[in-house]
Parts: C-alpha cells; sequence; structure tokens
C-alpha cells in the first residue's frame, strides 16, 4: 500500500542524477579549471565531436543557449526582411519569439491533436509566396511527421529548421526504412540544453546541427560575432558560445543520454498502464514512425477541471506543470500576428497537464502520483 504522503517529488530530479555520476562530472570540471581554458577550451571541441557522431551529423556547434540556436540558424539564410515563416502556435515562445526579432513573420499553424506537432495539413494552407522556412517543434520528446513536412518544402522551395530543443535523442523512420535523429532531418536543427533538458548542463547552452558545410561555415562566423578572422568582420553577427564547463559536463552526460531516454520511457509506461481505463485522461499518443524521449509526459484531461486538480495535487507535494496555457498568437506580444481561429491549439491550452517526468522517478512515486490522480478524477 503506498504511503498517504511521499516527499520530494521532483518535476525533474537534477541532483540526484548528478550524485549517480558525480566523480566524473567533479572531474570534469577541475580538468576545466586546471586547463583554465574557459572559453573555446579542447572540452568544448570533444563534445561538439561527440554529439555528431552520436547525431550522425556532420556539424555541431555550441552556442549559448537554444534561443540563441534557433536565431543564428535563421539568421545564416539570409532571407529577407518579412519572409514568412510557419511554425506552431503550440509551443515555447523562443520559436516565435526569433523569427519577430529578425523582422521575420511568424505565420502561426495549428497542431495536431495527438503528436502536439504541426503537420503538412496545417501547414500547407498557410503557405504564400512570401513563405520561406517552416520551424517544426519535435514538441514534449517525440519527433514531428518529418518525412511529408520535408516533402512540402522541397515542392515550395523552403528551408526547414528543426526545433529539437525536446527531443534530443529522439529517432525518426522514414517510409525507406531510414532512421535519422531528430535535428538532422531539416537543413538545420536547434538544441537546448537547459538543466531540465533530457541532456542538460548545469547552466545555459545550445546547439545547432547540420550536414551543410556552407550553412555550418557561415553560422560558426555569425555565432562569433560574424568574425572568421580575428578582428576582421565579413557579416554582423552576434556573440553566442558554449562555455568549455558546460561542454564538459555535457561530454559526461552524453555517454548516459540513451539510459537517460530508457528511464523516462519506463515513467512514462507506468503513467500509461496506470491511466489506460480512465476515460477522462487521454495519455500521450505515440507515432508509429518516431520513438519519443519524453522531455514531459503530458495527459490530455476530459471533463476535469485542470485547475482544481492541480491544487488538489500541490497539496500532497506532486508537482505538475501547464504547458502552455496560452498558445502563441493568443499571446499579447504577437497580436500583429495573430492571423486565424487555431481550434487544437487552443484546446489544447485548456486541458493539457505534464506529470513528473525525469530519469529518477521511482515505482512508489508513481503510484502515489497515479493513485492520488485517479482518486480526484474518479
Amino acid at each position: 500500500m503506498v504511503n498517504d504522503k511521499i516527499v520530494n517529488i521532483e518535476m525533474v530530479d537534477l541532483k540526484n542524477q548528478y550524485n549517480k555520476i558525480k566523480p566524473e562530472i567533479d572531474a570534469a570540471i577541475q580538468q576545466v579549471i586546471e586547463s583554465s581554458a574557459f572559453i573555446k577550451g579542447q572540452k568544448l571541441f570533444d563534445f561538439e565531436q561527440n554529439l555528431a557522431q552520436y547525431l550522425s551529423v556532420k556539424h555541431v556547434i555550441g552556442v549559448g543557449n537554444g534561443t540563441d540556436a534557433l536565431q543564428i540558424a535563421l539568421m545564416s539564410l539570409g532571407l529577407e526582411q518579412g519572409s514568412e515563416i510557419i511554425t506552431p502556435a503550440f509551443t515555447f515562445v523562443a520559436t516565435a519569439e526569433v523569427i519577430a526579432l529578425l523582422g521575420f513573420k511568424p505565420v502561426f499553424a495549428d497542431v495536431d491533436k495527438d503528436s502536439f506537432c504541426i503537420t503538412t495539413q496545417t501547414i500547407e494552407k498557410l503557405i504564400t509566396p512570401q513563405t520561406r522556412a517552416i520551424v517544426p517543434v519535435h514538441l514534449f520528446g517525440q519527433n514531428a511527421d518529418m518525412e511529408p513536412i520535408l516533402q512540402l518544402a522541397k515542392a515550395h522551395n523552403l528551408y526547414v529548421i528543426e526545433d529539437a530543443c525536446q527531443s534530443i535523442g529522439a529517432e525518426y523512420t522514414f517510409s525507406d526504412g531510414k532512421k535519422m535523429r531528430s535535428g538532422c532531418m531539416g537543413d538545420v536543427g536547434c538544441t537546448s540544453f537547459f538543466p531540465s533538458k533530457n541532456l542538460g548542463c548545469y547552466g545555459d547552452g545550445g546547439a545547432i546541427f547540420t550536414d551543410n558545410d556552407k550553412l555550418a561555415a557561415k553560422m560558426r562566423i555569425l555565432a562569433n560575432h560574424g568574425m572568421e578572422q580575428r578582428y576582421h568582420y565579413d557579416m554582423i553577427g552576434v556573440n553566442s558560445r558554449l562555455d568549455t564547463m558546460q561542454a564538459a559536463i555535457l561530454n559526461v552526460k552524453l555517454k548516459y543520454l540513451d539510459e537517460y531516454i530508457a528511464a523516462r520511457n519506463i515513467a512514462a509506461e507506468y503513467y500509461d498502464k496506470a491511466f489506460s481505463d480512465c476515460e477522462k485522461i487521454k495519455i500521450p499518443v505515440r507515432s508509429k514512425n518516431s520513438s519519443h524521449v519524453f522531455h514531459q509526459y503530458t495527459i490530455q484531461l476530459q471533463g476535469i477541471n485542470r485547475d482544481e486538480l492541480q491544487k488538489q495535487l500541490a497539496k500532497k507535494s506532486i508537482p505538475t506543470m501547464i504547458y502552455y496555457p496560452i498558445p502563441l498568437h493568443l499571446q499579447k506580444a504577437y497580436e500583429a500576428y495573430r492571423g486565424e481561429h487555431l481550434p487544437v491549439s487552443e484546446q489544447l491550452s485548456k486541458t493539457v497537464l505534464s506529470l513528473p517526468m525525469h530519469t529518477e522517478l521511482e515505482e512508489e512515486q508513481l503510484e502515489f502520483i497515479t493513485k492520488n490522480i485517479l482518486d480526484w478524477v474518479r
């Protein structure tokens, strides 16, 4: 019988994850301190190479954070001001933020109610003569259906910039059986190493992936103030670097990424089984052509007062989060780009609830979480 109260259930348990690999992490940090190469040290280049090998991609460029990765990727395309870029309304703000900041127009697409991702059905009707790119977001850890998206982009001569900030390690299977990692299918992929990510550092960090040699060279220059040769500025760039300390930490954690993904899937399967017979809870739908790395485990509530459920769970010290309570096309900052009514995104924002999901969840904790949810829902 589960206890009435299980203490220390975390939305993300980074401390216990660290404790398991503490000697390796501490040694990596100490090596950087002793080298004093805090910026562009050898550990950064080692990590970029190791991550490229893991992803089976030619180029990995470490940058300051996931938002910078998206911005630099878009800057590298050389698009004219006012270019339209299609991206989902149901996602974190960074994706649309960088589009607008660069003087482009974010065009918000609705998402699929099962995958939470944009599809060719939601994208195609938004394409105009001004459309230049598509930015699919692999939300919560599962790839968007990329094969038809890539085919659509090719037909309209559009760039595809993948936002893989929540999906590193997820694998997509094409109709011919070919498998590719998330972020490595379009022209450029972007990820975040924010601490709570599946592969997270102990501060801010991000990376850009591409097989395109020309874009890779340009993005490295853009991330370094537009400078290739010292004090010679060939283009207007930014200052965005993944520091050596964070790269050293990530290099250790990269070895455990597949293990972390497996642990998250075990927790997800427990949730799935617990909620399988509850008609008021819709569990995450698995795509037939993508693995899921469960950055978040997000349920949809049906006929349930979500706010009241959150309050009741909080009383039991069970944390939950709403990703995302207001879709981007309804946010004040994006009124100028509002466009059409997006019913799925708007409905999801009212019904989704993300449960604790991390590598350290124990069965007793999962039992406590699910029991309390089901007791209240029923």
